[in-house]
């Protein structure tokens, strides 16, 4: 019983956190909208039937029954469009121009964008004139739309904080200096089969060969000094098949082993699993448990490096998705590095509150670290500058910014607001893709789910 209530707790403080982060950024894209002026109708947390709202001033603010995302309705996010598409002879009772909005009904795609500008206006009222968002200054558009996926980087860049000045980043490393033999490998085993018995047609490991033990001191490899396992590592890969003669010392006694090292292939190193043909001796070293805390810089530092590896998952999430794919028709196992949804998320927080092994301490950071990372993805995703991300309507802003610059330095006339609404297709066809990926990840979190190692 205790172990299913840690289960739904974990669970339950995963779910809010990220439904706090989806409201947190919202607000970061009605605030500066308000404060600029623009005209804010809906802020809602989630996607499809209402389940509750309330209407304070002019914004409808509320929850609906899907808990994945958010958005806020800004008015006037296209402009009405070419002259042949607009109407701008409807007056009022209170004689006020009215624009109204043509459906073209000539191809397929100026119908989709056509639809969308029509739709987009419908809410617009003569006393909105000047407080569109297509109105609005370039820049005055960017830090709207860039202020949702940024707090959800400052949401990360908080939490991580908390983490590494606290708890710290914690990894496991050869013991400083000379090595020590922590295990010897009895024979070869190739890579791809780590983790399985020796057989009997496999041949004996090198270091067995020169008689190394569990305890020994490796002090030198053909004849050069040996005071630290990096150093080693890289002895031996250079070494390919050569004569191998290594210095260790066991109990206070100076003895040598001469061997062979063999070519294998193996992980280019730590942090790079690309295979090389490399030279093996067959031993890991003791290890120790290494804590490194630190404050805001150390927290901007690691965070760097999360960027680089984010953008890189990015650019292959379609092939890890289609991985995920697989999985779930069973062609193939999921990988321990693939992609999660929020379900998958959700079930990882449970498993890690409800896991008996792990200290409270570690859950606690391991949560703060879960939640901190899905922020960090979702703020550097939703920079990528495509529609219907925030990241499409930046570069639309970033662009129209520049070339009206550039008109005003070469003194011709100012080109306009540049009209999003013609990207339209391609959003359409992104958020499809966005979509399908989504159910993918879902599904695969549910019937395929990553294997943790608890």
């Amino acid at each position: 019983m205790t172990t299913a209530l840690l289960y739904l707790l974990g669970v339950l403080v995963f779910v809010v956190a990220i439904l706090v982060s989806i409201g947190l950024h919202e607000l970061g894209h009605m605030i500066p909208a308000k404060r600029f002026g623009g005209k804010v109708t809906q802020y809602f947390i989630g996607f499809g039937p209402t389940v509750w709202s309330k209407q304070v001033g002019e914004t409808e603010y509320g929850v609906k029954a899907i808990p994945l995302g958010g958005y806020v309705k800004i008015v006037g996010m296209l402009p009405p469009g070419a002259a042949q598409l607009a109407d701008e002879t409807t007056v009022d009772a209170d004689g006020n121009t009215v624009t109204r909005v043509r459906k073209s009904n000539t191809g397929m795609f100026t119908q989709l964008i056509s639809d969308a500008r029509a739709a987009e206006w419908e809410l617009v009222r003569p006393e909105d004139s000047d407080r569109l968002f297509y109105k609005m200054a370039s820049w005055k558009k960017i830090v709207v739309m860039a202020g949702g996926p940024t707090v959800n980087i400052l949401i990360a860049f908080f939490l991580f904080w908390i983490v590494f000045g606290t708890y710290g980043t914690r990894t496991i490393e050869p013991e400083a200096g000379a090595p020590v033999v922590d295990t010897v490998s009895q024979c070869v085993i190739p890579y791809s089969d780590e983790g399985r018995e020796c057989a009997a047609d496999d041949p004996a490991s090198p270091a067995s060969d020169a008689g190394l033990r569990p305890g020994d001191m490796i002090t030198s490899f053909n004849g050069t000094a040996v005071t630290g396992w990096d150093q080693l590592r890289a002895l031996i890969r250079d070494n390919a098949d050569g004569e191998a003669v290594i210095g260790y010392e066991r109990d206070g006694r100076e003895l040598t082993g001469t061997t062979s090292t063999t070519v294998e292939t193996r992980p280019t190193s730590e942090t790079d699993e690309t295979l090389r043909q490399v030279g093996f001796l067959g031993v890991t070293p003791t290890v120790e448990l290494v804590v490194t805390r630190g404050g805001p810089l150390y927290t901007l530092e690691q965070m760097g490096v999360m960027a680089k590896d984010t953008v890189q998952a990015l650019v292959t999430l379609p092939v890890k998705v289609y991985e995920v794919g697989q999985a779930i028709v069973g062609v193939e196992e999921r990988a321990a590095d693939s992609p999660v949804s929020i379900v998958g998320g959700g079930r990882i927080a449970g498993e890690v509150s409800s896991a008996e092994q792990i200290p409270g301490g570690d859950k606690v950071a391991f949560l703060l670290s879960l939640i901190a990372g899905f922020n960090f993805f979702i703020g550097v995703f939703n920079f990528v500058p495509l529609l219907p991300l925030d990241g499409g309507h930046i570069a639309s802003a970033t662009w129209e910014w520049i070339r009206r610059g550039a008109a005003r330095l070469r003194g011709r006339p100012d080109p306009g607001y540049v009209d999003a609404a013609k990207l339209l297709p391609v959003a359409y066809v992104v958020a499809s893709a966005l979509l399908v990926m989504g159910v993918v990840l879902i599904v695969g979190d549910l019937v395929a789910p990553v294997a943790t190692p608890f």
